[in-house]
């Protein structure tokens, strides 16, 4: 895999860049490619700690990974708006987790893309760039192979891959805003997350579409792609999403909903191999639909 480092990247350190050029991977094992001579900086071996200044070449080779750490492809059922020889587009359900992981180790969305291309067992994370939370419902994009890869996670490094979310917020929050506040790790509890001034640069715009007296539809744009974002975001400033098991505490606006109301609702990218513009669009699910006809009546 080859990419170069983005000039906004310059300032970070090398092992910091790397993460952000190669999201598919963690940064612990980048850090013991590097180590080991897998990561080629132009032309050269490199050491993580080292300053980048942009521009600079990465060449990536990575060694093959055990057949033994990989999913296994399983059969399911998969909502795919988009296919060619570099990308798949999928419509995800909510309730569907993208990767196995402690307390879901198979029926996930990696499991039925190698299912659905068989390819995808040489591509890392079976090529996927970006997550949807098991609960949020909509577009996300998979590249069924290592330069597909390489160039979707530049173009998320370098925010120029446009990821728009409806979500229904608790209460009545101003028309529109961008809400920058960095990400963290929540301290007190590892399965949360929160802002934090430790945390990661995180921006998230948005613009009220539609006012309930007690909730409101919004549209979001994601600057970045933290974890959680919109969910810690909207809960910071006192807008919760409505249903959201993990961020609605403390708020008295409750609504009966089963999942955090929040859907992936527009995709736009540059398409790896021939450079166009490409864009995708969902509509909302039954379920969101239904809640939102339910407040309309009610309203």
């Amino acid at each position: 895999m080859r990419a170069a480092v983005p000039a906004a990247m310059g300032g970070l350190r090398l092992d910091q860049a790397l993460a952000r050029l190669f999201p598919q991977y963690s940064r612990n094992r980048l850090q013991a490619w590097l180590r080991a001579g897998h990561i080629r900086i132009d032309g050269a071996a490199r050491a993580a700690r080292e300053i980048v200044s942009g521009g600079e070449q990465v060449v990536l080779e990575p060694p093959a990974i055990p057949d033994a750490a990989a999913p296994k492809a399983q059969r399911m059922a998969l909502k795919v708006l988009y296919e060619d020889r570099d990308l798949i587009v999928i419509d995800k359900p909510a309730g569907l987790v993208v990767h196995p992981g402690a307390g879901q180790p198979d029926r996930t969305l990696a499991n039925a893309l190698l299912a659905h291309a068989p390819a995808l067992a040489a591509v890392p994370r079976a090529g996927i760039v970006h997550r949807l939370d098991k609960d949020t419902s909509g577009l996300l994009v998979v590249a069924k192979n290592v330069e597909a890869q390489s160039s979707l996670a530049g173009q998320l490094a370098e925010r120029s891959v446009r990821r728009v979310y409806l979500a229904l917020v608790q209460g009545d929050p101003p028309a529109s805003g961008m809400i920058d506040a960095p990400v963290a790790r929540d301290v007190r509890a590892r399965t949360r997350m929160a802002v934090s001034h430790r945390g990661k640069a995180a921006r998230t715009a948005y613009r009220v579409l539609e006012r309930f007296g007690r909730a409101a539809l919004v549209e979001c744009r994601l600057e970045t792609g933290r974890t959680h974002q919109i969910r810690v975001h909207f809960q910071h400033i006192r807008h919760p999403l409505v249903g959201d098991p993990v961020y609605r505490r403390g708020t008295r606006h409750g609504l009966a909903f089963g999942r955090q109301a929040l859907h992936a609702t527009e995709l736009s990218l540059l398409h790896p191999r021939t450079g166009e513009r490409m864009s995708w669009h969902s509509a909302p699910p039954r379920d969101f639909k239904q809640l939102l006809e339910s407040l309309r009546r009610s309203g």
